[in-house]
């Protein structure tokens, strides 16, 4: 799918798409390569968001932010990351985590 079609098929769920990281240096598409991160305001996300009940992260880098959520009262998961880069897994298993986001269970 072309990324218009991938933000409608997950707005059609309910899912929404926030960067932990507001700015940030990287060469590349590492998430490995970031330096000098600057995190996106929480507040906003909030603001924008009141019904926001479940949070989750993409990858261990975006992971590194679970405890801000988890302590504000969010039920968070920290998933594998969706990169290809990241084989660690295989596409069967990290699809089998990635469904524990659309559990109707707050």
């Amino acid at each position: 799918m072309d990324y218009d079609e991938r933000l409608a098929r997950l707005l059609a769920h309910q899912i929404g798409l926030w960067d932990t990281i507001a700015t940030c240096k990287r060469e590349g598409s590492l998430d490995a390569a970031i330096r000098q991160a600057q995190a996106n305001e929480f507040g906003v996300l909030l603001r924008h968001s009141p019904h926001l009940f479940r949070v989750c992260f993409n990858g261990k880098t975006s992971g590194k932010s679970e405890q801000r959520f988890s302590m504000a009262g969010f039920k968070t998961l920290v998933l594998p990351s969706s990169s290809p880069a990241y084989a660690h897994m295989s596409f069967d298993d990290k699809l089998a985590v990635w469904m524990k986001i659309v559990d109707p269970k707050p």
